[in-house]
Formats: C-alpha cells, sequence, structure tokens
C-alpha cells in the first residue's frame, strides 16, 4: 500500500464512523428531545430552541462528514477526476503536476477538516445539551460553546482554502 492509499484508508477510517456516530446520536438526540425531554425543555427559557440549534448542527455535520468520507475515498480513484478535471497533464489546468497534488492534498484536507468539524459537535453540541441539562459546571460548561463554534468555522475554512492550494 502506498502511502497516500495509507492516508486515504485512514481518513476514511476515521471519517465515515464519526459519521455514522454523528448521525445516530443526532437522530436519538432529537427524538429524545421531542419525547421524553420535551416538557423538561419547556420548563427553561429557550430550552426547546436550544435543544433543536444542538441537535440540528450535529446532523448537518454528519453529512458533512459523510461527504467529506466520500471525498477522502474516492481521491485517489478515477471519481476524483471530477473534482480536479481542469488539472491534468495536457488539460487546460496549467501543468501536469496540479492534479496530483490535488489529489494528494485533498485526503489530508478532508481528515483536517472532518476533525475540526468532529471536535465541533463534541464542543458546540454537547455543551449546549449539558447545559439545558444542568450537567456540569456552567462557567466552565458555558464557555465551551463559542469554542466549539470557532472549532466548526475552522473546519470550513479548511475545506473551503483547499481549493485555494490547488490553484498555488
Amino acid at each position: 500500500m502506498t502511502a497516500a492509499a495509507a492516508a486515504a484508508a485512514a481518513a476514511f477510517n476515521f471519517l465515515l464512523p464519526s459519521a455514522a456516530f454523528l448521525g445516530a446520536t443526532g437522530v436519538g438526540a432529537g427524538a429524545f428531545g421531542a419525547h421524553s425531554l420535551k416538557s423538561k425543555l419547556e420548563q427553561q427559557q429557550n430550552g426547546v430552541e436550544n435543544w433543536k440549534t444542538a441537535f440540528m448542527y450535529q446532523l448537518i455535520h454528519a453529512v458533512a462528514l459523510l461527504a467529506l468520507s466520500a471525498l477522502s475515498s474516492s481521491s485517489s480513484s478515477s471519481l476524483a477526476g471530477v473534482f480536479v478535471s481542469s488539472g491534468g497533464a495536457g488539460g487546460g489546468g496549467g501543468g501536469g503536476g496540479g492534479m496530483y497534488n490535488y489529489n494528494k492534498n485533498i485526503v489530508q484536507v478532508c481528515a483536517r477538516a472532518g476533525k475540526y468539524m468532529m471536535a465541533e459537535v463534541v464542543l458546540f453540541s454537547g455543551s449546549i445539551y449539558c447545559l439545558v441539562l444542568n450537567i456540569g459546571n456552567k462557567k466552565i460548561i458555558g464557555p465551551l460553546t463559542p469554542l466549539g463554534g470557532l472549532f466548526m468555522i475552522a473546519g470550513w475554512v479548511v475545506l473551503g482554502t483547499s481549493g485555494m492550494m490547488r490553484h498555488s
């Protein structure tokens, strides 16, 4: 197995199970909030809205991790040409090295973005769940929500700047 193939396998082995875990627990959290916790959430100011925010961000990022796992696993296959069609030898992308470098880097970008997104869900959604359920010290848990938001932004920025790496 080449180093690039090993990196793609490692990224896929992190991203896909993470997506599945976040998806399953996000659906569970949504159902739990809508049924078992409904009366408790309604007693708190903004309890229902905060719970919905937490599980919706969790579900959105589960889908994002699923997409990243697909992209990272396809980066060394012929499907990757869909994403980098202008960079191959003889193509209009300005040289033969662009496609290789992009395929090699996209796996690393997907893994890095996925790790930021996973940290976001743990910190952002997890802290909201704890705050709504009155679990833990609010002075410690409260600041984790915006920190999770920063990880969320970082994951999307890493992913977005990957296209810039291709052209540099």
